[in-house]
């Protein structure tokens, strides 16, 4: 029997929620790296990841920032890639959003687990003294999931006005299917919360978040340039999708270009999560998208770019939930039912 091809897309901040307490309990595919994990943050005074998902209850205040929140999705996601049936499942490619670049790097062993490690903790921490600005989400969509050009228009405007203001920096941050990611400095978001029409619950502000990929992080990026430079990239095992919709292959990806990107370019330019799906299903035509945990934060986004490119006749979110039901094309490892499809186990 021929193994199907699937794409994998690693999550982003923000997807360890409370839902997720407990998720690496009992995995033994990811128990040597939670030990060394542990180990090197108990060095470093941080609370283990497995005291953070052992934690009777979720703290806001504690899980959700970036030095602690990161790692934790870094073992869940790798967790749940270990699980992959590979013997009937292919990998053809890996791609993530934002933080899943970092993600996708580690997974396609082009960082060594350790490497891989220091690099999410490091640009997880870079902001542990003081966030610099924030993200607001909103939507360009309809009930229908289809894009509304009127609020792609309406966000631009509202953008550029912002900017004519006094003290006031916003910038467009991320492409997230169905929604764009806003980011800016204090005084912008506040104009911005004001400015954008209430569609409840948007404009939402996102939890301990940054603006990340935009001008603001230059410093961040200097910064990290001078802790990490010790990081020893290598060919990836996969192909990966970056936030451009690039590919970087096994022969032909060029080391010193990967590491300028990932600490450089996504990390002050926006990142188009829309754009590495689009490349990911036009590229590499998988039999399968599989999601992985911890949640399932970016399923309504991938739908919301599969109806963009009417992909296998996908035209409405209605379209994708029925496809969804009856054999679902997006595989979210954080749907135990889903997950059976794929695991090992």
């Amino acid at each position: 029997m021929s193994k199907k091809r699937v794409v994998v897309v690693c999550p982003g901040r923000g997807s360890y929620t409370k839902e997720n307490l407990g998720t690496l309990h009992g995995r033994p595919s990811i128990a040597q790296d939670v030990l060394a994990i542990d180990k090197e943050r108990t060095e470093r005074g941080y609370p283990t990841i497995t005291e953070l998902d052992s934690a009777p209850q979720f703290k806001t205040s504690l899980h959700t920032k970036g030095e602690h929140a990161s790692p934790l999705i870094y073992a869940c996601a790798k967790a749940d890639f270990l699980e992959i049936d590979q013997d009937h499942f292919e990998i053809v490619a890996v791609c993530g959003n934002s933080m899943g670049w970092y993600l996708t790097l580690a997974l396609a062993q082009a960082l060594n687990p350790m490497d891989s490690y220091h690099l999410i903790q490091t640009m997880g921490s870079m902001m542990k003294g003081g966030l610099i600005g924030g993200q607001i989400i909103y939507p360009v969509i309809g009930e229908d999931w289809r894009v509304d050009p009127a609020q792609v228009l309406l966000i631009e405007n509202t953008l550029r006005e912002v900017n004519l203001l006094p003290d006031c920096e916003v910038h467009l941050s991320i492409h997230l299917g169905g929604y764009k990611v806003l980011a800016g400095n204090k005084a912008g978001l506040q104009q911005l919360m004001q400015r954008l029409p209430k569609q409840d619950p948007f404009p939402f502000q996102l939890v301990n978040h940054g603006a990340f990929h935009t001008p603001l992080l230059k410093d961040i990026s200097e910064k990290a340039e001078h802790s990490l430079y010790h990081l020893q990239f290598s060919k990836p095992k996969f192909p990966m999708i970056d936030g451009r919709g690039k590919i970087w292959t096994t022969y032909g990806s060029d080391l010193k270009d990967l590491y300028s990107y990932t600490i450089g370019h996504q990390v002050i330019e926006p990142y188009d999560f829309t754009q590495s799906i689009e490349t990911a299903l036009k590229e590499f035509a998988p039999d399968h998208l599989v999601l992985l945990g911890p949640g399932n934060s970016l399923g309504g986004a991938i739908g919301q770019s599969l109806i963009q490119y009417g992909w296998r006749g996908i035209q409405s979110k209605s379209d994708f939930v029925e496809l969804q039901k009856q054999k679902p094309y997006l595989i979210s490892m954080g749907v135990p039912e889903q997950r059976q499809l794929l695991s090992k186990h």
